[in-house]
């Protein structure tokens, strides 16, 4: 597996039109270089630019995969980004969420959530923090630590 991109985005309300991305952190995997997008205080065609030509820099060539604690959020502030500035996102059209693959894994698609109890970087609301304990905690899943989630549940 190569190029997954972690995104945590944080913004001022819950949709576009309520509320605006204020900043959003990406990690790449597996090189673990980071991005920090911070709209507020830049030009955000410029920020959603950088982004892009960050993209292109570590994924040399191939399309990145979007991955995120909940796309249902942080999806529709890049994807409408990416849009909006530039015409292409350059992730298409689609988005993986990390608790569904836990899920998936454990075999318990009700038990989306007790990943993060492998989060190594503290989740402390910093976009690019909270994108590097996702990246952890999936590369644990990886190395097989999802049976030791499952068993303290019980």
């Amino acid at each position: 597996m190569k190029n997954l991109i972690f995104v945590d985005c944080e913004a001022s309300g819950p949709v576009m039109g309520i509320g605006e991305l204020t900043e959003f952190g990406a990690v790449h995997y597996p090189s673990r270089a980071t991005f920090h997008g911070v709209l507020i205080e830049h030009n955000p065609k410029e920020v959603f630019q950088k982004f892009s030509e960050w993209l292109d820099k570590v994924c040399v060539g191939s399309k990145p995969i979007f991955i995120s604690d909940n796309p249902a959020f942080d999806w529709q502030w890049i994807n409408y980004g990416f849009w909006h500035y530039l015409g292409r996102n350059p992730f298409g059209h689609s988005a993986r969420r990390i608790g569904d693959f836990y899920a998936g894994l454990i075999g318990d698609f009700r038990d989306s959530q007790s990943w993060k109890g492998l989060r190594i970087t503290s989740h402390d609301h910093n976009p690019v923090h909270d994108a590097m304990g996702n990246l952890e905690a999936f590369v644990r899943l990886l190395n097989g630590e999802n049976k030791k989630i499952k068993s303290r549940k019980k």
